[in-house]
C-alpha cells in the first residue's frame, strides 16, 4: 500500500501505515514475523536526500530506528530505568536476555533521493511469543514498589516516529557522533565477545559501530576492524567476518 502511495505524495508529507494485526510479518532474511494482537506494527515511508549526512550513511536508519523505539519508552519519566535495549544491527531486547522487536529498512534510490520503508514491530501487550514492554512495566513495578501505568501500542508507534524525526535531524546536523553516545547508552553489546570467520575463529571483543553502521570489533594483536554478519546464521553475531 505504501509503496504505490509514496510516490504519488507531496515530499513533505510524512506516511505511515499502522496494522492491529499482521497475517504475514516478513523478518530478515525472508523469516516470518509473529504479529500478535498486543504488537506494535507499522511502516513508515520517510525520504532523504542522497547527498546529506544520513543519505551517505543508510545503513544508520536501521539503529536510528532501534534507538527511537527504546527512547520511546525510556524517555518517559518514570519509565527510564525499564531494562529496554539495543541490539546490532536491528533488534529490541530485553536486556541481553530475549528479544521483543525488530526492524526491517528497504531503500529505493531516485535521482537524489533515498525512500525508505521502514518496518518495526515490538512486543507491547502481548506476553507470546517472547516478552512484551507491559510485562517489563508489571516486572518493574513489583521490584521496585512503583505504580507505573502500562503502554499502549498507538502510543509508543507515535513516540517512535517523533523521536526518529528529531534523531534524524541531529545526525543530518552533526552524523553518527551526534547520536552514538546515544545508542550505545542502551546497547547490550558493550566488551561482549565474538568469533570471526567462523565458530572456531578468532576471538574479537565489540566496541563499537564505525561511521557507516558496520559493527568495529578488536582481535587482539590486529586492532580494530569493521565487520559484518556471514549471512548464513540464526544470530547475527555468531560469526563475523571481515569484508575484503
Amino acid at each position: 500500500l505504501i509503496g504505490r502511495l509514496m510516490f504519488e505524495l507531496p515530499e513533505e508529507m510524512g506516511l505511515i501505515a499502522i496494522a492491529v494485526r499482521q497475517t504475514q510479518g516478513k523478518g530478515r532474511g525472508g523469516n516470518v514475523w509473529l504479529s500478535p494482537v498486543g504488537c506494535a506494527l507499522s511502516t513508515l515511508h520517510i525520504a532523504i536526500p542522497l547527498h546529506s549526512s544520513l543519505g551517505q550513511r543508510i545503513p544508520f536508519i536501521q539503529h536510528l530506528v532501534s534507538l527511537a523505539v527504546v527512547e520511546s519508552v525510556r524517555s518517559i519519566p518514570g519509565y527510564e530505568d525499564i531494562d529496554l535495549r539495543v541490539k546490532w544491527p536491528n533488534d529490541i531486547y530485553y536486556s541481553d536476555l530475549m528479544k521483543l522487536g525488530g526492524v526491517l529498512v528497504n531503500s529505493t534510490l531516485i535521482e537524489t533521493t533515498f525512500h525508505i520503508l521502514i518496518g518495526f514491530g515490538f512486543n507491547v501487550n502481548n506476553s507470546n511469543p517472547t516478552i512484551c514492554i507491559n510485562d517489563l512495566i508489571t516486572k518493574f513495578n513489583k521490584e521496585e514498589g512503583t505504580k507505573l501505568k502500562p503502554l499502549t501500542a498507538d502510543c509508543l508507534i507515535a513516540r517512535t516516529v517523533t523521536v526518529l524525526e528529531r534523531l534524524i535531524d541531529i545526525f543530518q546536523e552533526k552524523g553518527p557522533n551526534g547520536v552514538l553516545p546515544r545508542y550505545y547508552k542502551y546497547w547490550v553489546h558493550s566488551g561482549k565477545q565474538v568469533r570471526l570467520h567462523n565458530e572456531e575463529g578468532p576471538i574479537a571483543w565489540i566496541v563499537g559501530i564505525d561511521d557507516y553502521g558496520f559493527l568495529q570489533v578488536h582481535e587482539e594483536g590486529k586492532g580494530v576492524e569493521s565487520v559484518h554478519p556471514d549471512g548464513n546464521s540464526f544470530d547475527m553475531l555468531r560469526n563475523l567476518i571481515v569484508p575484503k
